[in-house]
């Protein structure tokens, strides 16, 4: 048996995991396996559960209901042992704005009893590209420089375990990028990232993804698991009134999403025969082409959403 701290192959390993606020069941019955040094994404809608999740996964709510350990630790009783070895960045900024770079890093180092701290700091100043932005207060920096301080005082003290809730909202791509490249990076030294965010092409860069929505897990898998599993049948339509192809499309039965993607729409169902029949009638329509397609992951989360809320009560 491997002890609570160790190296494992599996990082977090939850059961059942329930939460509720107020009557209201946020995160329902879910259970997820995260693996040793895996980008893992986790997506889904504003309000489904994700940030509640991932801080029942690092101690800071405990669960309703469910079991589970986080890096070998108990999510219930060790909850402090698991906050010392994650590293763990919110939406928004939560460093100190009135404290340059250098300063708040040189704080994080001293709060986790780092050796050197001042050397720590520097380091890290290098490694994260901010050279010459040493005393900027960082309530100053931009977006994307934000992002990378707030990564740098992540990483800083070494942790096994990253929780990363939507880390680039409102970053521009170039730093997203920026940001993606260094997280695999950690990824191949053996970090593991659990990252969640709306963005597709995001969900794409991850080796393993899960989607929840309304509390629940929807799907979860490698993205062409996901899509595969998802048995979505899809059709591109180019050409004139799609607008109001759209709405008559939307009616019917057979026809799980219709959405639009730049010049044409997507029209997607999980009965291919119910979904053959419901667009024959457009079929032959002069001025419409129609092409069947793979589906893409966004068609498939689209799909879901539609799901869910047809469920919810």
């Amino acid at each position: 048996m491997i002890a609570p701290g160790q190296a494992s192959d599996v990082v977090i390993d939850v059961h059942g995991l329930t939460k509720s606020f107020g009557g209201r069941t946020v995160v329902r019955d879910l259970s997820l396996q995260v693996k040793r040094g895996t980008i893992y994404g986790f997506l889904g809608p504003n309000g489904s559960g994700k940030t509640t999740t991932i801080r029942m996964l690092c101690g800071l709510l405990t669960p309703d209901q469910g079991t589970g350990t986080c890096l070998g630790y108990d999510i219930r009783t060790e909850t402090e042992k698991i906050k010392r070895q994650i590293g763990y960045m919110t939406q928004r900024f939560s460093l100190y704005q009135d404290l340059s770079v250098r300063e708040n890093l040189e704080f994080v180092a001293r709060i986790y009893g780092l050796p050197q701290p001042a050397k720590a700091a520097s380091d890290m100043i290098e490694h994260i590209g901010l050279v010459g932005r040493e005393e900027q207060i960082a309530g100053l920096l931009s977006g994307g420089w934000k992002q990378r301080l707030a990564l740098g005082a992540c990483t800083l003290p070494g942790p096994q375990l990253l929780l990363l809730d939507e880390p680039t909202a409102g970053v521009d791509p170039k730093a997203r990028r920026e940001f993606w490249n260094e997280i695999h990076a950690l990824a191949a030294r053996g970090l593991t990232a659990l990252v969640s965010t709306h963005y597709m092409d995001e969900a794409e860069r991850c080796h393993e993804i899960a989607y929840i929505a309304y509390g629940e897990l929807l799907a979860h898998g490698t993205v062409d698991e996901v899509v595969r599993q998802s048995n979505l049948t899809t059709f591109s339509v180019t050409g004139e009134g799609l607008v109001q192809l759209a709405a008559e499309l939307e009616k019917k039965p057979g026809i799980d999403s219709v959405a639009p993607f730049g010049a044409s729409l997507h029209v997607s169902g999980r009965d291919a025969a119910a979904l053959e029949a419901a667009i024959a009638a457009h079929r032959d329509h002069t001025g419409l082409n129609w092409k069947q397609i793979d589906a893409s992951l966004e068609d498939v989360f689209i799909g879901l959403m539609a799901q869910a809320k047809d469920n919810v009560t």
